[in-house]
């Protein structure tokens, strides 16, 4: 990024930017919230206009972020003028081994961290260059926001939340730079590159530390009984296979295959991968997102027992406009009794409920 700010009062006010932000706009957001009486943790909220305040509440951590990324623009371009040639700096590292002495080596000071612990091992480092130090410590601090702010505003990165921050933040570094070389306005530096990377990957991990446990207030019980599960699971049978593996296909029993046929076909647009009839029973296969619903039709299949799928959403709501719009009967919001999340229901034929929760 090349950002040449290199004095003291600039590091200092990136320093309480950064801290502002990590500290106190999710005590201010739990707090406002709270008082407005609309939940943060996907659950259901106790007041009525909740869904438009928090769309509300979007709007403005929107702008927070376009905020954060025109300050970004100026340091990064508008802030300087451009230069006669294009300039492209490729050593990885320098920036940092020129600032600082380390007394026993890179690898003396890995050894040292892992071995005796971060407060020995920088006990060895001394800043020999601050100019050089300030460049490495404002082009980290400046993606800092950049990894706390996307898993804020936008859910998709709230998902493989480290691998997708800072893969983004990498993405717009990479950007930053070429527009830089391209226009002139800067050089292109790979050590800015990492540098930003950086950043953006600690500003994901303050997210989970600070914001995500602030505004969800159960996340330290079910961390706590997700370890407990996972220390007691270690020798059962299907722990080694728990992250490579998911439930595939749900079995359903219905009667009337023109409804079932009309309604996960035709209404909810579901992919129909096989049908066939064997033994006087015909058979149905949907895909829904990698997820198969499997119907097994005969006509004696008239009187069972209520039959439920449950999906997960990251939109819940706007799926239950949609829903509406296309004259599909849904139920009210209540909460989840296992999970507290927000939840409604899709009434189907066959007795089949479809409750929809908010992931």
């Amino acid at each position: 990024m090349g950002v040449h700010f290199t004095d003291l009062t600039t590091n200092i006010l990136v320093t309480i930017m950064t801290i502002v932000m990590v500290f106190f706009m999710p005590m201010v957001d739990r707090i406002i919230s709270k008082k407005l009486g609309i939940s943060l943790d996907d659950s259901l909220s106790d007041n009525p206009d909740a869904d438009h305040l928090l769309h509300i509440r979007k709007l403005i951590l929107i702008g927070i972020f376009i905020l954060y990324l025109l300050v970004v623009g100026y340091v990064t371009f508008f802030s300087r003028s451009a230069s006669n040639s294009y300039l492209i700096h490729i050593s990885f590292f320098q920036d940092l081994l020129n600032s600082v002495d380390i007394e026993y080596g890179l690898f003396g000071f890995l050894k040292n961290l892992f071995t005796q612990g971060p407060m020995v091992a920088l006990s060895h480092v001394r800043i020999v260059n601050f100019d050089d130090f300030s460049q490495v410590y404002l082009n980290v601090m400046m993606f800092v926001p950049m990894g706390y702010l996307l898993p804020y505003v936008f859910d998709f990165f709230r998902k493989k939340i480290r691998l997708r921050v800072t893969f983004t933040s990498f993405l717009l570094s990479l950007l930053i730079e070429n527009l830089q070389l391209i226009t002139k306005l800067g050089f292109y530096d790979t050590d800015d590159l990492i540098s930003n990377t950086l950043g953006g990957f600690i500003g994901a991990n303050l997210y989970i530390m600070f914001a995500y446990v602030l505004t969800h207030p159960n996340f330290r019980k079910q961390l706590r009984d997700k370890l407990k599960w996972s220390f007691k699971a270690k020798k059962k049978a299907m722990y080694p296979f728990v992250s490579q593996s998911h439930v595939q296909r749900v079995t359903l029993l219905g009667s009337d295959k023109e409804a079932i046929l009309d309604f996960y076909q035709n209404k909810l647009g579901l992919l129909l991968l096989s049908s066939f009839t064997f033994d006087e029973d015909t058979f149905y296969l949907f895909d829904y997102n990698d997820t198969q619903i499997e119907f097994r039709c005969h006509d004696s299949y008239t009187n069972v027992h209520p039959q439920n799928v449950i999906i997960a959403c990251n939109n819940s709501q706007n799926l239950k406009k949609r829903l509406e719009e296309f004259d599909i009967p849904t139920s009210d919001y209540r909460n989840d009794p296992y999970t507290n999340l927000r939840t409604f229901v899709i009434f189907a034929p066959e007795n089949v409920t479809i409750t929809v929760i908010e992931e």
